[in-house]
């Protein structure tokens, strides 16, 4: 099962929106075939690990990282491939949370006479789709928002500059946070100040990475119509809360209206609410302050990812927060800090809030 987990990761940047799945193969105590889910519509990993077994799955135990689904979607259900090809058992790391199948694949397996069972190495197979799954059970995506700051809690200095604040090393892991992202959102500021592209760069697995919806919130209609980001391939979308964008909007941007605020800015529930509804599984937010600070306030970030540079900006360079109304400690926004490591010379700390995981209703 290790092994099928590992193969999993193989996906990492590739199978949205379906979740990243491994396979193999087991015969008299050897490995004869492996497989792993590379894109949407493709072959799933069960398929293309019978398909390198051959004739020695006769009898076999395949081990797969996720339950295999049983209904007709892009492609036929993996239960009945197991069942055609003659394996004798199969062992699944996890239940897929899809509720089309929730089970079903197991129990078609085992009323067809092969023995199944589920839950070795659970944990691990989570860790690989954290953001399917939470969509599948809450029917929502997982949102992130990666920051960066210097020692004293500085994003930028005063003048606004930002690049660079941590080094070589902690960009590449935000470039692979990209790659694994369904869609990064960013907000109308930040674009005008930075014209930032938001893509995913990462040489040894260019290939293998379809790139991120890039999504900015532009309540009034800031944004220029020549920005970096259209120039780069993939899905782009503008929500606004302007009836009709201006005759300048953003050169290859879908132009999306949502509802706003009495004060004419979108509503970050209605955004929610429309990222529910493309299916998507990991959501990363790379903003300024004022969203930042937006997003916490209203509880909707599940993991925050802040990197910390050995540096100081000073005491009038920007923070990571723009919070007007907090005035008193007992006002005060707690989180919980789950894993911190080094990334090269910067510090990485991933947090989740302490009380609640889950935004309001």
């Amino acid at each position: 099962m290790a092994r099928a987990i590992e193969l999993a990761q193989r996906g990492l940047y590739s199978t949205d929106p379906n979740p990243r799945v491994g396979c193999v193969i087991v015969q008299g105590g050897a490995i004869v075939g492996e497989g792993w889910h590379q894109r949407a519509g493709e072959a799933h990993a069960e398929v293309m690990a019978l398909k390198a077994a051959g004739p020695r799955s006769q009898g076999g135990t395949a081990y797969v990282s996720l339950e295999p689904c049983s209904h007709h979607g892009k492609t036929p259900p993996c239960s009945r491939a197991l069942i055609e090809s003659g394996i004798r058992r199969v062992v699944a790391a996890m239940e897929d949370p899809n509720p089309k199948v929730a089970g079903s694949g197991l129990l078609e397996l085992r009323a067809a006479g092969i023995e199944t069972s589920c839950g070795l190495l659970k944990a691990s197979a989570e860790a690989l789709n954290p953001g399917f799954c939470q969509r599948m059970r809450q029917q929502r995506p997982l949102i992130r928002s990666k920051l960066a700051m210097s020692l004293d809690g500085r994003t930028a200095m005063a003048s606004g500059e930002s690049r660079w604040i941590t080094g070589e090393a902690a960009r590449l892991d935000v470039h692979r946070l990209r790659a694994r992202s369904s869609a990064i959102i960013t907000g109308s500021g930040t674009v005008l100040a930075d014209d930032p592209e938001l893509t995913a760069r990462l040489p040894d697995h260019q290939a293998f990475i379809e790139q991120p919806v890039r999504i900015i919130l532009d309540s009034r209609g800031r944004c220029p119509q020549h920005l970096t980001m259209s120039q780069t391939p993939g899905r782009k979308v503008l929500l606004t809360a302007l009836t009709a964008y201006k005759n300048h909007r953003p050169e290859g941007f879908e132009v999306v209206r949502l509802s706003s605020d009495q004060a004419g800015r979108l509503r970050l529930e209605a955004v929610m609410e429309w990222l529910e509804l493309q299916e998507f599984n990991e959501v990363l937010f790379e903003a300024g302050a004022t969203l930042n600070g937006n997003l916490l306030r209203e509880g909707w970030v599940d993991e925050w990812r802040i990197y910390m540079a050995p540096i100081i900006l000073g005491d009038q360079g920007r923070g990571l927060f723009h919070l007007p109304h907090l005035e008193r400690m007992e006002d005060r926004f707690i989180l919980s800090l789950t894993d911190y490591r080094q990334i090269g010379s910067d510090l990485r700390l991933t947090l989740k809030a302490a009380h609640s995981s889950t935004p309001p209703p």
